[in-house]
Parts: structure tokens; C-alpha cells; sequence
């Protein structure tokens, strides 16, 4: 995830080739991918450890930790997947989520998306966002970097304040807290789009 502003940008560069992975260590990765998944999707991921992973996936501490530093990573590399489908649909999809539509329309869209990632991902967004790592992920710089394009090309005063605060209510703690209480994706996407719209009709000046 290293990559996102590159492609945020439309001047991605070619990755620089993988080196080869041992079958062993292929399988390893797989093992603690796959154990992580299970274990964040059956408890509050902010709970689950290395240790937990390491012991649910059949794997020594050694082994995991020379791949992976901490469970937020593991969460990231799950998460990596997806979010690169979505980021491409943001650079090269159909408007309103991809080029082509006012910025409000696509700032909408961009919730909708969002909250369709969370639906199907809150627990490894969670993984993901454990102590404070939220603003650290590569992810995370790429939504602030469409956001605040977004917010510029609507002449938006002073974007860089407005950022943070408008993808707050994309945190999966946010969204499952909105979850528990009753709300559906549906409501919770439609009260974001008229966010977004609000922002563009009131933000000038």
C-alpha cells in the first residue's frame, strides 16, 4: 500500500518485481492471513493478539512477526484487496464516483462506496484502525487525497480543515456503533450524501 497518491494522481508507476516467495513461507502467509480473518470477524478485533493469531494459525511468533509487525498490518493486508478496487473505481470508474461528475455528486458516491466497504469489512477496517493506526494506513492518505480534490475543485475555503472531519464518519467504529443503534447502510449512506451535498452548497465564500 505504498502506491496511493501515485494512483490518486493518474501517474502510477510500475511496481518494482516481487521477489520470489518460498512455498513455505507462501503457505505461512496464507495460514496467518486466514486465521486473522476468522479470528477478527468472530470478536472485537481490537482484542485479538499476535499470540492469537499466531496459535490460531498453527505458526511460531517468529514466523509471523518476521512478516508482520502488529495486528494493524495483518488487518492492512487483508483490507489491501479491496480498497484497490475501490481506489481504482475512484481514478478510472464511471461518474459520479469516477471522473466526470460535480464534486458534491462524487463526494456522495464516495461515501456510498465507503459505507459498502464497511458492510462487507468492518471488522478487518477495525483491525485495521486499532490504536489510533487509522491515519497512518496508506488507505487513509489516499481518501484525505480525493477528499480534499474534491473540496479544491468546488472551491471549498480552507479544504485542508474540512478533510479530516469529513471522512470521520467513515470509521468502523463509528459505523458499527450507528449499526448497533438501528440504522441501515441505506440510511446511513443517504445522511453522508446530504452531508456531501451540504458541504458544496454552503462551503463557498
Amino acid at each position: 500500500m505504498t502506491r496511493h497518491t501515485d494512483l490518486l494522481a493518474g501517474q502510477a508507476n510500475a511496481p518494482a518485481p516481487a521477489p520470489t516467495e518460498r512455498a513455505d513461507a507462501a503457505r505461512n502467509r496464507a495460514k496467518v492471513l486466514a486465521a486473522a480473518a476468522e479470528l477478527f470477524a468472530a470478536r472485537d478485533p481490537r482484542t485479538v493478539t499476535m499470540d492469537d493469531i499466531a496459535k490460531t494459525a498453527g505458526v511460531g511468533r517468529g514466523t509471523l512477526y518476521r512478516r508482520y509487525p502488529d495486528t494493524n498490518s495483518i488487518a492492512v493486508a487483508l483490507l489491501d484487496e479491496h480498497e484497490r478496487a475501490l481506489q481504482e473505481r475512484l481514478i478510472g470508474g464511471a461518474p459520479p464516483l469516477g471522473p466526470g461528475a460535480p464534486p458534491a455528486a462524487r463526494l456522495a458516491a464516495f461515501y456510498a462506496a465507503m459505507i459498502e466497504l464497511l458492510d462487507g469489512h468492518a471488522d478487518l477496517v477495525l483491525g485495521a484502525e486499532t490504536g489510533g493506526a487509522r491515519f497512518a494506513t496508506g488507505a487513509y492518505g489516499f481518501w484525505y487525497a480525493h477528499v480534499r480534490a474534491l473540496l479544491r475543485e468546488g472551491g471549498i475555503r480552507e479544504p485542508d480543515a474540512l478533510v479530516d472531519p469529513l471522512l470521520a464518519p467513515l470509521a468502523a467504529e463509528v459505523y458499527r456503533q450507528q449499526r448497533g443503534r438501528g440504522l441501515t447502510s441505506a440510511q446511513i449512506s443517504d445522511a453522508l450524501g446530504h452531508l456531501a451535498r451540504s458541504v458544496f452548497e454552503r462551503g463557498h465564500g
